[in-house]
């Protein structure tokens, strides 16, 4: 019915870069906020960032100035841009959308498999 398709994840030395991507793609009628979420070991999945359908933007204190979340309304895909990369970023991170489908023509949320992030020297 949906799918959300995660790329970008990998590992990288402290200081630096990932982008990771999340395409949403089947039976998709619209799309209201997108996020990405992250989940380290031994801890609670914490929201990293937010994007309205309008482009508003919402971060968590531990990565503002660092990441940036942005999206393309005509691909129905979000990405989250993280530079200067810290050991504590490390987690495995998660796509969600809300979103509206043909099918039923409700709003539900959707989620991403994860990716995992590893920043390590």
């Amino acid at each position: 019915q949906v799918q959300l398709v995660e790329s970008g994840g990998g590992f990288v030395q402290p200081g630096g870069s990932l982008r990771l991507s999340c395409a949403a793609s089947g039976s998709i009628f619209s799309v209201g906020a997108m996020a990405w979420h992250r989940q380290a070991p031994g801890k609670q999945r914490e929201l990293v960032a937010t994007i309205t359908s309008g482009g508003s933007t919402t971060y968590a204190d531990s990565v503002k100035g660092r990441f940036t979340i942005s999206r393309d309304n005509a691909k129905n895909v979000v990405n989250l841009q993280m530079n200067s990369l810290e050991p504590e970023d490390t987690a495995v991170y998660y796509c969600y959308c809300y979103l509206k489908t043909w099918v039923d023509m409700r709003w539900n949320s959707y989620w991403g498999q994860g990716t995992q992030v590893t920043v390590s020297s």
